[in-house]
C-alpha cells in the first residue's frame, strides 16, 4: 500500500459526491432557492423565526410548575437548575413546609 492510496480513495469519494446524479446535490442550492422565496415575497427563514423569550419569565414558569406538583423532587430540581434565582428561595421554603 502506497503512501497515495488513501487520497486516491478520497479523491473517488469526493468525485461520487459531487457528480451530477447524487441525490443529495439535485436541483437548486438552498441558498437560491431562500433568495428566490424572498424575491417572491414569501418569508425566508429567518423571517419566520420567532424572538427569544425572556428567561426570567421561562423560570417563573418553571416555579410555578415546580410548586403545583408539590413534590420534594420537583421543588430540589427547580433549585438546582436555578440556584442564584430570587425563585429558589421561595422553593427552598416550599421545601421546607413540605418537609414538616
Amino acid at each position: 500500500m502506497g503512501p497515495f492510496r488513501p487520497a486516491a480513495g478520497l479523491f473517488v469519494a469526493l468525485a461520487a459526491l459531487a457528480s451530477p446524479d447524487h441525490p443529495f446535490l439535485e436541483g437548486q442550492p438552498v441558498m437560491a432557492s431562500k433568495a428566490e422565496a424572498q424575491e417572491a415575497g414569501k418569508p425566508g427563514r429567518a423571517a419566520i423565526m420567532p424572538p427569544a423569550r425572556d428567561p426570567s419569565i421561562a423560570v417563573a414558569e418553571e416555579y410555578e410548575l415546580a410548586r403545583r406538583k408539590g413534590t420534594a423532587e420537583a421543588l430540589e430540581l427547580f433549585i438546582a437548575r436555578h440556584g442564584d434565582d430570587p425563585l429558589a428561595e421561595k422553593a427552598r421554603a416550599d421545601l421546607k413546609r413540605l418537609s414538616r
